[in-house]
């Protein structure tokens, strides 16, 4: 089992969260790319842009943070933090 936490914050809050669960043979990056795109879909935002620094910091600690530069569209919140809580 795969599982992913997203959480919004806005002003050092957080605003929402959800986890994600991931129950198939996909390798890891493919459920990550997975896990991001249902948890996009259940907060009703687009899809971010995996950024060098976004790339080494989840590599590094299975976490990194979305913020406004990896957004196309104009969001309204601070940014979008993902973490894998379990494999």
């Amino acid at each position: 089992m795969f599982r992913m936490w997203g959480k919004i914050f806005k002003k050092n809050r957080m605003i929402t969260d959800t986890v994600i669960c991931v129950d198939n043979n996909l390798n890891r990056t493919r459920k990550v790319y997975q896990a991001l795109e249902e948890m996009c879909y259940e907060f009703d935002l687009p899809k971010p842009l995996w950024l060098e620094s976004n790339k080494q910091d989840f590599i590094r600690s299975s976490k990194t943070r979305f913020t406004r530069d990896s957004f196309i569209e104009e969001i309204d919140f601070d940014y979008l933090e993902i973490q894998v809580i379990e494999e």
